[in-house]
């Protein structure tokens, strides 16, 4: 059985523990704020750019572009978008679950410190390894698109997927996987995560009329990479917004916990000290009752 000075080591050091577990939440909070604001921020963007890219697709006829090219090739690259730390709940452990449902002939391109690990510990192809800040930036996403659209283009994988953290709120938030390439049906190309695509708007019906110079299908191919672009980026932030939102309640869940447990433990230490002082009381009462 444990002594008082035993219980009274581990009170302190599940305090200790407390103290690091509520400051990581309070940071977790601050970061989750900006994230989820910097996610929210570009879903009207997208919506303009679904509205524009639904015109120029009920305007435009015969269109062909290598993105919307079927390809019967048996390899697949996927981008597997994980966070750089851990200590996010099963967050990272949702996404390689999916990962690992690939076959071995998947090639896979590492957003995150985390997926690389994991794409290295179970000896899966990596092609390309790339990290992202906490505050992600278009460049970054952008690099990471061109080099799936180059895999894409040079007939080194027949499909692009992307493997990524949806954030829906802050209590819940759950892995997805989305094709990039090839876009197949191009009245379904959607610029942002979440958000729904536009009815394809004929052009002069309702709302006004779009013009578009040199002219709608060299438009429409310049937007199809950007919105490929766009959608990765899009899917950074949504990833570090579930990031910080899942941290943020596994470390108040980790506090929690520790509180409780010192509850538990002072009450056992109490409940040994009463035992002790009474132990102590019965030996002097005895002694009293002998002596007299």
């Amino acid at each position: 059985m444990p002594s008082t000075r035993d219980i009274r080591r581990r009170i302190r050091s599940v305090k200790n523990t407390a103290q690091i577990t509520k400051a990581m939440q309070m940071v977790a909070a601050s970061k989750m704020r900006k994230a989820q604001q910097a996610a929210l921020a570009g879903r009207p963007y997208a919506n303009l750019m679904n509205k524009v890219l639904g015109t120029l697709v009920a305007a435009t006829r015969d269109f062909s572009h290598p993105f919307l090219e079927e390809r019967d090739l048996p390899t697949r690259c996927v981008i597997l978008v994980s966070t750089d730390k851990g200590l996010c709940g099963g967050l990272n452990t949702n996404l390689m679950r999916e990962a690992a449902k690939f076959g071995p002939e998947t090639k896979f391109i590492a957003a995150g410190r985390k997926a690389s690990q994991f794409l290295l510990r179970t000896k899966r192809p990596v092609v390309a390894e790339f990290s992202y800040k906490d505050a992600p930036t278009f460049g970054e996403a952008r690099a990471i698109s061109k080099f799936a659209q180059d895999l894409f283009l040079k007939g080194e994988a027949g499909q692009v997927d992307i493997i990524y953290t949806q954030f829906i709120s802050t209590l819940n938030q759950k892995p997805d996987i989305r094709q990039l390439l090839p876009i197949g049906e191009i009245k379904h190309v959607t610029a942002g995560v979440g958000v729904k695509p536009e009815v394809p708007v004929p052009p002069g019906a309702g709302g006004g009329e779009f013009l578009f110079e040199p002219g709608q299908e060299a438009v429409l191919g310049a937007l199809l990479p950007h919105s490929l672009n766009f959608q990765i980026y899009q899917i950074l932030l949504e990833a570090k917004a579930s990031e910080h939102s899942s941290r943020m309640v596994a470390m108040k869940n980790a506090t929690d916990n520790a509180m409780q447990f010192i509850k538990d433990l002072t009450l056992d230490y109490n409940k040994l000290r009463q035992a002790g002082i009474t132990k102590e009381l019965l030996e002097i009462s005895s002694a009293a009752m002998a002596m007299g």
